[in-house]
């Protein structure tokens, strides 16, 4: 049976058996019987981390520690709010750092980087991911964006194309039009997208 634990672009925590490509840590949210309670995080520092790093081994949602969360790629973890981990995703931390100051002219650690995101991605009482309303053309590559006719179909804006996603991969494009859309990833990510910040590619780490 499939654990609660891969994340979509809407924020949503579901349990599907596909595998992800990418591991986040929001804190300890499941219980001895590896259930989720009602918490979505326990912190405001979201990161996204490499599956491999050093030879670490985890027993995933160990009784005590962090509720390992998973993403089928980067675009979706950065939709769900994370960032690149500051250690095992150190050089994807400093491009992603770089364009954060590009983006709002000064430098941010990654504490402040967090608030800000936090900030931005959900809200606090009822925990549901805050979205804005934009238009296509002026959304940069690696976007997530939900369109009026389909508000639960979450798509990749990518290369001019609108890439339908999957927990297990990505469907047929199909072309973006000039639809208004509601924005998924958070709009200080969609910056830092804007500023040059690129995430891997489609499907991949």
């Amino acid at each position: 049976m499939a654990l609660q634990n891969r994340v979509t672009p809407c924020g949503e925590i579901i349990a599907d058996p596909a595998r992800g490509t990418l591991m986040g840590n929001r804190g300890i949210l499941h219980d001895a019987q590896q259930r989720l309670g009602a918490a979505r995080w326990r912190h405001p520092h979201w990161s996204y981390c490499r599956l491999a790093f050093k030879g670490r081994r985890r027993e995933v949602m160990a009784p005590g520690g962090y509720t390992e969360l998973f993403f089928l790629d980067e675009a979706t973890a950065l939709a769900a709010g994370h960032r690149p981990c500051c250690e095992c995703r150190r050089d994807d931390f400093r491009r992603f750092q770089a364009a954060w100051r590009q983006a709002f002219g000064q430098a941010a650690a990654a504490g402040a980087i967090d608030r800000t995101l936090h900030q931005a991605r959900v809200e606090p009482r009822s925990r549901r991911q805050i979205r804005f309303e934009a238009r296509l053309a002026e959304l940069p590559d690696g976007a997530f964006v939900l369109l009026p006719e389909a508000p639960s179909a979450p798509l990749l804006f990518e290369g001019e194309l609108l890439h339908p996603w999957y927990p297990g991969g990505y469907g047929p494009p199909r072309e973006r039009g000039r639809d208004q859309v509601s924005v998924l990833t958070p709009a200080p990510t969609i910056a830092v997208l804007r500023a040059g910040y690129r995430p891997a590619p489609l499907g991949a780490v």
